[in-house]
């Protein structure tokens, strides 16, 4: 009968470590959510760090140079004592807090012994995990926080109480068998209501942040459109892009905005007169109030997106014969496959689609525009199998 009891610890213990790991990835969720494609769920490798100061000394922040070791100074020039400091780095950079002297004494704290005036230098490096707060404490030593270690914490307190709970009733089970395995279902049924609990405060994490970044964006876009003298966007780099090898000549790639989830790319002639022509006249038939996607494979009105719109048929059995309509959805195919290094093929793709504005003067009370707005969920995850990946304008 002990042998029994002991069965039922050991599965507690064991159904413990199991959960913890699941709570670990379900608090993990919040800041990173895995892609199912390797090419679209590449994270880039910045991060941002920030470095706090509590050792009561004035510091400086160096970068280390992986293959010299020279270092380098990122703090202008020191971090006062209770100050903050962020920087933009990537995974693997190494840097190194070195403490100041006593602007009074000319000599430093120290960290003891046989040189007491010697002034202290820690080291760290960046990981990969997200939001990584460091902090230089008063005996000079570094206190890390950072995604994952806040998703252990939080997964540990979680399953504390239940835990401590489940031992505790196990212990005065004994050799009950019955009593022990009701002791293991409300261990499970405490670790579920837990991951419930979590799972909603990730989900309303979510919706609050895509409420605020739809807000901001709607703020920041009637500025833009009431501004008539707003410059564009500055480049962030200009390319040439060859369509095919044999092309006579390139087209100039303005690259507005690069992430490793969202990019803007403005392409100088990308569509010829005759194409443009050969869209409106297909279009002319069927145009009718925009939709947007609804999230559940359908489609609906919506106030963010006022305009006319039609759907083209692409004649691809007419593109060895050079149809426009054919030739320009092959452009939009070949420039979205160059920037993704993707192989996207035509079939089950949608049709070019036709986007007309009425309305758009100074006096009109409401213009046809597209305000901010999402095609499906809002949820700023990465890019999963058969959802859009990319919109060419």
């Amino acid at each position: 009968m002990r042998s029994s009891y002991n069965s039922v610890q050991r599965f507690v213990e064991t159904a413990t470590v199991l959960l913890l790991l699941l709570l670990l990835s379900l608090a993990s969720s919040s800041s990173t959510v895995a892609a199912a494609k390797a090419k679209l769920a590449t994270r880039s490798l910045e991060r941002a760090l920030h470095l706090t100061n509590a050792s009561e000394k004035e510091i400086q922040l160096y970068w280390i140079h992986p293959e010299t070791k020279a270092a380098s100074l990122m703090s202008s020039p020191t971090i006062r004592a209770g100050a903050d400091f962020s920087i933009n780095t990537f995974v693997a950079h190494e840097f190194q807090v070195r403490e100041m002297p006593d602007a009074a004494t000319g000599s430093c704290a120290g960290g003891g012994g046989a040189a007491p005036e010697t002034c202290r230098t820690v080291l760290f490096q960046i990981t990969k995990n997200d939001d990584q707060i460091v902090t230089v404490t008063k005996d000079f030593t570094l206190d890390v926080v950072d995604s994952q270690i806040k998703a252990q914490k939080a997964a540990s307190g979680l399953l504390k109480d239940c835990q401590a709970t489940a031992k505790r009733r196990l212990a005065a089970a004994g050799v009950d068998k019955s009593a022990g395995q009701v002791v293991m279902d409300d261990l499970l049924q405490c670790v579920e209501d837990g991951v419930a609990a979590a799972l909603e405060r990730v989900h309303e994490e979510i919706a609050f942040q895509a409420a605020v970044r739809m807000d901001v964006a709607g703020l920041l876009e009637n500025y833009t459109c009431a501004d008539d003298t707003l410059q564009s966007t500055k480049d962030l780099q200009v390319r040439q892009w060859y369509q095919t090898p044999d092309s006579p000549t390139p087209r100039t790639v303005h690259v507005k905005h690069e992430r490793a989830a969202s990019r803007i790319h403005m392409i100088e002639q990308f569509i010829q007169p005759d194409e443009c022509e050969a869209m409106a006249l297909s279009a002319e038939q069927s145009l009718h109030h925009a939709t947007v996607a609804d999230g559940q494979g359908g489609s609906r009105l919506s106030e963010n997106r006022k305009a006319m719109q039609a759907g083209i048929k692409v004649p691809w059995s007419q593109e060895q014969e050079d149809n426009p309509i054919a030739r320009l959805s092959r452009r939009v195919y070949d420039y979205a496959n160059y920037v993704l290094e993707l192989d996207i093929a035509e079939h089950g793709q949608e049709d070019l689609m036709s986007i007309q504005y009425f309305g758009r003067g100074h006096n009109d009370t409401e213009p046809d525009r597209y305000t901010p707005h999402c095609d499906g969920d809002c949820t700023g995850n990465y890019i999963f199998v058969c959802v859009m990946i990319d919109s060419s304008v």
